[in-house]
């Protein structure tokens, strides 16, 4: 039995769980040591901090169109009703985009981070990609997480929904304890200077504002998913910009602190940054406190980026973007089962390419997401434009701010996109991975049918929110 509307089940600190443990995963905890020999402990932490404040900003206006329209999808309702259809499909395949390639790169990190505990991981090695070899072991581990968490996300969203506050809760209460130790314990002298002497700040600076926008996504989860959320709209707001608040803090104030526990340069030299900082700054118990946080990181952030890209698929299938297939709700369940499965196959997919490929994932995941920030700015302004009549739970009073936070994500990615800046992505590895998302993109919206855009398209888009444009100029 099926239906077309997904079942409300998520209370504020539940959402709020899954959109800031879709932020905070897993890799920066153990690859912290790899960024700061490539842009210094400050490249990293400040470009971080500068990433959460651009994201705060492009938050205020994903906090008002979700509270305005509380709808699967987020970014693909609102481009479909303040642009049209085609902009409603690029916007919501870049965030698949984004959000396979994370999906895509903890399959096999799942795998690695075991191998801590379990060494045999690490055999019956297949090929390398990247310098990095990917063991069969490890590919199995990953397959078997990424299949629990799609069984566990079809089951319901109650039952995820409170797995991901549970961990969630694990994860604040381990990072509280690695911040009071290594602030306590350290020396601001291990943090400072925060870049290498020959290294050049702005430029370091700017570029990890990149990857950080990857790390900082999570936000735009609680728009996603707007739907499944059991609470007013106007709270619905409020959660976004929370969300942001608690992630982009916890990320700086963890991030920090294993600067300040030895000195960086020496984390930068250690193959699980934070983890082994801790340890041989003699906090062993902390080092697999920061270990833990990597597990469950992955976990949350896995459960959290699964359900997000299955309801980007519910919304395109419900615009007429996509397969009608995707739309289907399980009536028991309350969830998109076949969506769900589409999701599984996409991270499974890509996920052959190992540990190896986490800065292209990293990298090409926050062009997609900068751009997708920038569009739902957009959206926000035309959406006003078009539907001055709709209410506003959440409104944003100086509605010039989020603009500078769209603005300056398209102009890094302008920058990084220029070969030879400094900034430049890496060839061609990152340049071929965006033209053949490009491409393949292009190739599915051309098959997309033609037919019932427009006002079925919004109806079916908009469900029991339909009437709030109805009648309107946009729909007729």
């Amino acid at each position: 039995m099926a239906t077309n509307d997904l079942r409300k089940s998520l209370g504020p600190l539940t959402l709020i769980a899954l959109g800031a443990a879709g932020v905070i995963g897993t890799s920066w905890i153990y690859t912290n040591g790899i960024f700061f020999s490539d842009y210094g402990a400050g490249g990293m932490i400040f470009g971080l901090a500068l990433g959460a404040i651009l994201a705060g900003l492009v938050a205020l206006s994903y906090a008002e169109l979700a509270a305005k329209f509380p709808r699967a999808g987020g970014e693909v309702v609102y481009g479909y009703l303040g642009f049209n259809r085609r902009v409603a499909f690029i916007v919501g395949w870049l965030l698949i985009g984004a959000y396979v390639s994370s999906l895509a790169f903890y399959v096999t990190a799942s795998g690695f981070l075991l191998a801590d505990l379990f060494p045999f991981l690490t055999t019956i090695p297949l090929y390398t990609i990247a310098d990095t070899t990917v063991y069969l072991p490890v590919l199995a581990v990953g397959v078997l997480l990424a299949a629990s968490v799609c069984g566990i996300n079809a089951y319901g969203m109650r039952l995820g929904g409170n797995t991901q506050l549970l961990l969630f809760g694990v994860i604040l209460f381990i990072g509280a304890i690695l911040a009071v130790v290594g602030f306590s314990s350290g020396s601001p002298s291990n943090f400072w200077p925060p870049y290498a002497q020959d290294g050049s700040p702005v430029p370091q600076t700017l570029r990890f504002v990149l990857p950080a926008m990857t790390f900082l996504t999570g936000f735009s989860l609680v728009a996603i998913l707007a739907e499944d959320a059991n609470l007013r709209p106007r709270n619905i707001g409020r959660v976004v910009v929370a969300t942001i608040v608690v992630a982009g803090t916890f990320y700086c104030l963890v991030l920090l602190a294993s600067a300040w526990v030895i000195p960086w340069q020496r984390t930068a030299q250690l193959e699980q940054g934070t983890i082994d900082a801790y340890r041989i700054a003699g906090f062993p118990a902390l080092g697999w406190g920061a270990y833990a946080i990597s597990v469950l990181g992955l976990v949350t952030s896995f459960l959290a980026l699964f359900v997000a890209t299955s309801r980007i698929m519910v919304a395109l299938a419900r615009a007429g973007l996509f397969p009608a297939m995707f739309a289907t709700i399980n009536e028991r369940r309350g969830t998109p089962v076949n969506a769900l499965i589409f999701t599984l196959s996409l991270a499974l997919g890509l996920g052959w390419l190992g540990q190896g490929a986490i800065t292209w994932f990293l990298d090409t995941g926050g062009v997609y997401i900068g751009l997708a920030w920038f569009m739902a700015v957009l959206c926000m302004y035309r959406v006003r434009r078009r539907y001055p009549d709709v209410d506003s739970p959440y409104h944003v009073r100086l509605s010039w701010l989020p603009l500078i936070g769209g603005v300056a994500a398209v102009l890094i990615i302008v920058f990084t996109l220029i070969p030879g800046t400094g900034m430049s992505l890496i060839w061609p590895q990152e340049y071929a991975i965006l033209a053949v998302w490009v491409l393949l993109g292009t190739g599915i919206y051309a098959l997309a049918p033609k037919e019932g855009r427009d006002r079925q398209a919004v109806r079916t888009l908009m469900g029991d929110e339909y009437h709030k444009v109805e009648g309107s100029r946009r729909v007729r």
